[in-house]
């Protein structure tokens, strides 16, 4: 049984704490630690049992009986909060991003080295079961040579300015999982970044210097070229879809729904809307990328998603940034 440290107790590390509990049956969450920890925050956590709530997070470092920390909290204590952890000698579920700063995950990286420690980064949306399918049809040549990628990654609602201006923008908040899924269904890098971007939702999102809509475009190192659309706001729910192309065939899903149910009569032809929040859609993909870091810290394997696929994704979402700047292409070997 590995025992389990979560550090913050916000959204994020609420859903992880509901994904050890209710899905992960060969792990268990002894301590919580949140610096803003409150009395309806601590009742939520005690009411999954877990035995110990606390404000200081060294308390899980220090502690012998934990085997592994997840990092949920801000940011900007990502890297910093992981390097300590690292030097604890726990294993380290680090949710995105691993830091907006690629120096500072160079650091994390350096204070790996020469260790046996798992580290694993949290995107969670390699472990879907649509996006998975899609994989696996590529890994297995049903497809062919992969030529096209399509992703669509649309929210149902804007955040707030305020969020907006503390999230690193767009490209590392919300399209840094569709950098990291174009890597992972095609099992290949990204050479060159460019970007379209507007601000066409909220007028408040371009104040805070982010923009809310983006067409972005990728040349793959494969050959294969990939195109993401984004928006901060899908007026009928949460729009999560993707496709790949190939030289044999080619790949898509749609958005999971209440039900597939059609209904076709004199009125027209109606189905159900996507599921309307990123809960809905990923609780099974949390609860499965959790599995699967608790699985190699037990049998002593590799994570699926590692320190280097958390700086890739970065470093592309740092070059689409620099494309809206300075309105070019640019190139991953320009990033460092």
């Amino acid at each position: 049984m590995v025992k389990v440290g979560i550090i913050g107790a916000g959204r994020i590390g609420k859903v992880h704490l509901q994904s050890i509990c209710n899905y992960v049956r060969n792990a268990t969450v002894k301590t919580v630690a949140d610096p803003y920890m409150n009395e309806e925050t601590e009742g939520f956590i005690r009411s999954f049992g877990v035995e110990n709530v606390t404000k200081d997070y060294h308390e899980i470092l220090n502690d012998p009986e934990i085997d592994a920390v997840l990092v949920c909290s801000s940011t900007d204590t990502h890297a910093p909060i992981s390097i300590e952890a690292i030097a604890a000698g726990k294993h380290v579920f680090c949710e995105k991003p691993v830091d907006h700063d690629i120096e500072k995950i160079k650091q994390v990286m350096k204070a790996l080295e020469g260790k046996k420690i798992k580290f694993q980064v949290g995107f969670n949306r390699r472990f879907d079961h649509n996006f998975e399918a899609i994989r696996a049809a590529v890994k297995e040549g049903r497809i062919g040579q992969p030529h096209i990628i399509k992703i669509t990654s649309r929210d149902p609602e804007p955040p707030s300015a305020d969020y907006v201006a503390h999230s690193g923008g767009m490209f590392l908040d919300m399209t840094i999982h569709d950098f990291d899924m174009a890597r992972y269904l095609v099992g290949s890098d990204v050479e060159e970044v460019y970007v379209q971007s507007a601000v066409l939702v909220d007028p408040a999102i371009g104040e805070a210097g982010d923009v809310d809509t983006a067409i972005i475009t990728l040349k793959m190192a494969n050959g294969a070229l990939c195109v993401i659309d984004n928006s901060r706001r899908a007026a009928y729910g949460y729009d999560q879809r993707a496709e790949v192309f190939g030289s044999e065939g080619m790949i898509a899903t749609a958005n999971d729904a209440n039900s597939t149910a059609v209904l076709s009569n004199a009125q027209g032809v109606t189905g159900e809307k996507p599921l309307y929040f990123f809960l809905e859609r990923y609780m099974q993909s949390f609860a499965k990328e959790m599995a699967c870091f608790i699985d190699a810290v037990e049998q002593d394997a590799e994570t699926p998603v590692d320190v280097i696929d958390g700086l890739q994704a970065v470093r592309i979402g740092v070059a689409a940034k620099k494309s809206v700047d300075e309105k070019r292409p640019v190139a991953l070997s320009e990033i460092d």
